[in-house]
C-alpha cells in the first residue's frame, strides 16, 4: 500500500496528479522530468515534535531542482501553422531593397524638378558647377541663360545642353552635362502593404523599394500580380510581381512627389505541395487555367509521376488523380490544392557486401531478391567464414532503437514514482534515482547494429532483402573475446579444452561488479547463447564472452528493467553499459 504524503485535500490531489502524470508523458513520447519540469511536491507539515516522519518520494527531491537548471518544454507548433505552404513572392520583401537607393544611370529618366546636374565647360568660356533643376524646369548657364530641361530624358542631357550652349558660343567651347542625383521624393504607399504610409526616396528608386519601406505586400491579403501607381488618382501603370520573380523584369516607372503606389487585393490562388521544387500558394489573375500553366510555375520534380487535386465546393470535397503526361485537359480552378506525387515502383534494389569478400561491393538486385541470389555472387576471400554470414538492415536498426527508448521510458517512470516510508529511505531512493537517470542518458546514445539472426542454413534462401541491406561476411577467427565486468577485458587465443570459466579466468576473474550466475555469448553469425547456472554453451572460435554487471536494487520493476535493457543493448550494439 502506497503512504498517503499528506493528509490535506490539496495536498493529496497533487499527489494524484503526479502518479498520472509519467503516464501522460510516456503517451506523449516525453520523459516524465522533461514533460513535467516545474512539477514538485509540497513540504509534508509535522504534527508536533513527537510525529513520526511522513513517506517521502524521490519525485519531490529529484523535480525540486533550482529554478535555472529548469529547461522548459519549448511549445509544440500549431500543425495547421507548421503545414501551412509559403505564398509565392513572401520572399522578396525582407529588407534588401528598402535599404539600397537606386542612383545608377538610367537613360530613361525623365528629368525633374529638383534633379541635380553636373555641368562643365571649357575653352573660350569656363564653368563648373551642379545646377539643381529649378520648379520651372530649368537650369541657369551664366552667359547662356535659362535651359529648359524638365522632361528630357537622361540618354538626351548632355546633347540638349550642348545645343542650347551653342546657340550663344559657336565655337571653342567644349560642354559636358551629366545627372548628378535624382530628385529626392515622397510616395505614398498604401492597399494591403503591411505598414502603409509615406516614404521618402529617390525619383530613380524602383517600386520595389517603396514596397520593402512599407514593410512588403501582405502575404494574406496582398496582389503579387496588381500593383497600381496612381499620379493625381490616374493610373501611370501596373506592376505585375511574378514577372520580375521569374523573369526579371519589371517597368522602370519614374516616381513624383505624391505618387501613390496601390497594391490591390489578392485575386485566385492555387496551393502546391509534394515533389515540386516550388512548392508555394501561387496568385492568378482568373479563376480556371490549364494545368500545364501551372506545372511551368511549380516545376514538379524529375521523380513526380501523378498529379491530385483537392477541390472544395461549398461543404463538399472533391478529389481528382491525374498522370502528369496526361494533363491537356485537366483545368485548375481557384482554391484547388494540388499535390504532385511520386508512384514508384522499386524495379531494382542495393546492397552493400563487405567483409572478405573480393567481387562488387555494391549489388544490384531484382526488387524481391533474397539472401540466397546475394550469395550466389559472393566472390569469397580465402579466409571468409561463409557459414557465418550478417545481414544488418535499417529498419530493423529503428525498431531496436524504438524498443530500447519505451524500455528506458518504463525504467524512468519506475525511478521517478517510487514511494518511500521513512526520510532516510527517501534520501536512499532519491541517489539511487539520480544515478538511473545519469544511466538513462547514457543508454540514449547508444547506436543499434540492426542486425538479422540468420537461423540456420536454409534461411538464406527465404530471407528476403531490402534496399540498403547490409552483406557482410566475416573473416575467420582463432580467438574468443571477453569483456564486460572482468578485471582485464582481451582477445584470447582459442582453445577448444577450454570451457568459458577458463576463458574468464585468463581474463583477470569476473570484477566485483559482475553477475556470475549469468554471461552472454555472441557468435559470429549474431546468434545469442546465455550461459546460465547449469547450461554452458560449447565455445566455438571467433565467440564473444560479454559478462553482465550486477543490478542492485531493493525494487524488483526497477532490477528487472535495467537487467532488461542491458540485455537489449549488449545484442543490438554489443555495448556494455553499468551504473
Amino acid at each position: 500500500m502506497p503512504v498517503c504524503l499528506s493528509r490535506r485535500p490539496a495536498a493529496r490531489l497533487i499527489a494524484r496528479l503526479l502518479m498520472l502524470a509519467p503516464l501522460a508523458a510516456s503517451a506523449q513520447g516525453l520523459p516524465f522530468a522533461t514533460a513535467f519540469p516545474e512539477a514538485a511536491l509540497p513540504p509534508a507539515r509535522s504534527a508536533g515534535p513527537a510525529a513520526p516522519a511522513r513517506a517521502a518520494s524521490p519525485v519531490a527531491a529529484v523535480l525540486a531542482a533550482p529554478p535555472a537548471a529548469a529547461q522548459p518544454l519549448p511549445m509544440p507548433a500549431d500543425p495547421a501553422t507548421a503545414a501551412r505552404p509559403v505564398v509565392f513572392g513572401a520572399q522578396l520583401f525582407s529588407g534588401r531593397f528598402g535599404h539600397e537607393a537606386f542612383s545608377g544611370f538610367n537613360a530613361d529618366h525623365q528629368i525633374a524638378p529638383g534633379d541635380r546636374i553636373s555641368l562643365r565647360m571649357w575653352g573660350a568660356f569656363s564653368f563648373e558647377a551642379v545646377q539643381p533643376v529649378d520648379p520651372q524646369g530649368n537650369v541657369f548657364i551664366p552667359n547662356v541663360g535659362p535651359v529648359k530641361l524638365r522632361g528630357v530624358r537622361n540618354g538626351e542631357l548632355n546633347a540638349t545642353v550642348e545645343a542650347a550652349v551653342k546657340r550663344t558660343y559657336r565655337a571653342n567651347v567644349g560642354v559636358y552635362a551629366s545627372l548628378e542625383a535624382a530628385q529626392p521624393v515622397k510616395v505614398y504607399v498604401t492597399g494591403f502593404v503591411r505598414a502603409p504610409g509615406l516614404y521618402g526616396g529617390l525619383s530613380s528608386d524602383s517600386v520595389l523599394n517603396y514596397l520593402d519601406k512599407a514593410g512588403g505586400i501582405d502575404v494574406d491579403r496582398g496582389s503579387f500580380l496588381a500593383v497600381d501607381v496612381l499620379r493625381g488618382g490616374v493610373s501611370r501603370g501596373k506592376i505585375n510581381l511574378y514577372r520580375f520573380l521569374l523573369e526579371g523584369r519589371i517597368e522602370p516607372l519614374q516616381l513624383q512627389d505624391g505618387d501613390t503606389l496601390v497594391v490591390s487585393p489578392r485575386q485566385f490562388t492555387v496551393t502546391v505541395l509534394g515533389e515540386a521544387a516550388n512548392p508555394y500558394v501561387f496568385e492568378f489573375d482568373r479563376s480556371r487555367l490549364p494545368a500545364a500553366e501551372l506545372l511551368a510555375m511549380a516545376r514538379p520534380k524529375a521523380g513526380a509521376t501523378h498529379l491530385s487535386i483537392v477541390r472544395r465546393i461549398g461543404s463538399e470535397r472533391r478529389s481528382e488523380y491525374h498522370p502528369i503526361g496526361a494533363l491537356d485537359a485537366v483545368t485548375i480552378q481557384d482554391g484547388d490544392e494540388v499535390t504532385f506525387t511520386a508512384d514508384r515502383y522499386p524495379g531494382t534494389i542495393l546492397v552493400r557486401m563487405e567483409g572478405a569478400h573480393l567481387g562488387e561491393r555494391t549489388l544490384v538486385l531484382p526488387y524481391g531478391a533474397t539472401l540466397k541470389d546475394a550469395l550466389a555472387r559472393l566472390k569469397p576471400a580465402p579466409q571468409a567464414q561463409v557459414e557465418a554470414v550478417q545481414l544488418f538492415r535499417r529498419s530493423v536498426a529503428t525498431r531496436q532503437k524504438e524498443l530500447l527508448e519505451s524500455s528506458l521510458r518504463s525504467l524512468e517512470t519506475a525511478a521517478l514514482t517510487a514511494r518511500s516510508a521513512t526520510s532516510e529511505e527517501s534520501a536512499l531512493r532519491t541517489r539511487e534515482a539520480d544515478l538511473i537517470l545519469q544511466f538513462i542518458e547514457r543508454a540514449r546514445t547508444v547506436q543499434t547494429r540492426g542486425q538479422v539472426i540468420l537461423a540456420g542454413r536454409d534461411s538464406a534462401a527465404s530471407t528476403l532483402l531490402e534496399d540498403n541491406d547490409v552483406i557482410r561476411v566475416p573473416e575467420r577467427s582463432n580467438t574468443v573475446l571477453v569483456n564486460g565486468e572482468v578485471l582485464f577485458p582481451s582477445a584470447l587465443v582459442f582453445d577448444d579444452r577450454a570451457t568459458l570459466a577458463d576463458y574468464v579466468a585468463r581474463a583477470g576473474g569476473y570484477s566485483q561488479g559482475a553477475d556470475t550466475t549469468r554471461v552472454v555469448v555472441i557468435r559470429q553469425d549474431g546468434s545469442v547463447a546465455e550461459a546460465a547456472a547449469g547450461a554452458m554453451p560449447r565455445l566455438l572460435p571467433g565467440d564473444e564472452l560479454m559478462v553482465l554487471p550486477k543490478i542492485e536494487s531493493k525494487r524488483i520493476e526497477v532490477t528487472r528493467g535495467i537487467t532488461q535493457i542491458l540485455y537489449q543493448i549488449a545484442i543490438s550494439a554489443r555495448v556494455l553499459l553499468g551504473l
